[in-house]
């Protein structure tokens, strides 16, 4: 019972550090701290020509597409394979327990 306790309070205190984001801190700033502006003549942007953003490639979308879905196939057998060893060692465990 001690060691669940042990491990729940692990958990809950591994969720409430990483669930806490210094992003949300706002960064301590000086009251000295004066900004001034120069006006200046500023000439209009010139419209913009590409659009923003990446531009992506269908043909390397489709390539990591396909590695992605190998890998995938991968682990999933690599993990039916293991499963079923851990299956068939409890068979033989069983048989063994009631052997004896």
């Amino acid at each position: 019972m001690a060691k669940l306790r042990g491990l729940v309070l692990v958990g809950l205190l591994g969720a409430v550090l990483f669930t806490a984001s210094p992003a949300l801190a706002e960064p301590v700033r000086p009251a000295s701290v004066t900004v001034t502006v120069a006006h200046a003549s500023v000439a209009p942007l010139p419209a913009q020509t590409q659009p923003p953003g990446p531009v992506l490639d269908p043909a390397q979308t489709d390539k990591a597409n396909t590695e992605k879905t190998k890998n995938k196939l991968i682990a999933g057998l690599i993990a039916v394979v293991l499963l079923g060893i851990v299956i068939w060692g409890r068979k033989i465990r069983s048989k063994k327990a009631k052997g004896s």
